[in-house]
């Protein structure tokens, strides 16, 4: 056999063969802001694992803020606060991480442009096993709190 049709039948055979499955799936993304004028935003989302081995969600990036972090409410005080997760949150395999309003969210700091309705804002998420996943969230200013995953 020549490597030319060695060659070419294996860049054949690669261009074939369909990239390994992602096994984290990022679901019913959204994001929202306070006001147009807003300078900090947040997104939510489902994060299901359908792998094998438990991943971790370790840190975020996004072109819009500078500033982009895991964040969770905790109580302290008597009083629920914001406070960035720098351990990141488990996502175990077989499992679904939920990131919603009053719970774990993705928070982004100075923002540099405006959350409009119907726009899509790119962010990064960054994994401990699976890498960087990058996904456009759609802002929906009109959606309700409850029930993430819903249709709210």
């Amino acid at each position: 056999m020549s490597l030319k049709f060695t060659l070419a039948a294996t860049l054949g055979l690669v261009l074939a063969t369909p990239a390994l499955a992602q096994e984290i799936h990022i679901l019913d993304t959204y994001a929202r802001a306070a006001s147009p004028m807003a300078k900090t935003g947040a997104a939510f989302m489902l994060i299901e694992n359908i792998g094998d081995a438990d991943d971790r969600l370790i840190g975020a990036s996004s072109p819009v803020a500078p500033m982009v972090q895991i964040h969770t409410h905790r109580e302290e005080g008597g009083v629920m606060k914001m406070v960035h997760v720098e351990d990141g949150l488990d996502v175990p395999a077989g499992e679904t991480l939920v990131l919603q309003r009053g719970g774990n969210h993705v928070m982004f700091m100075g923002l540099t442009e405006s959350f409009e309705q119907g726009k899509e804002i790119p962010l990064t998420l960054i994994f401990e096993k699976s890498g960087e996943i990058t996904v456009d969230v759609p802002v929906d200013l009109t959606r309700k709190a409850e029930g993430h995953g819903h249709g709210n």
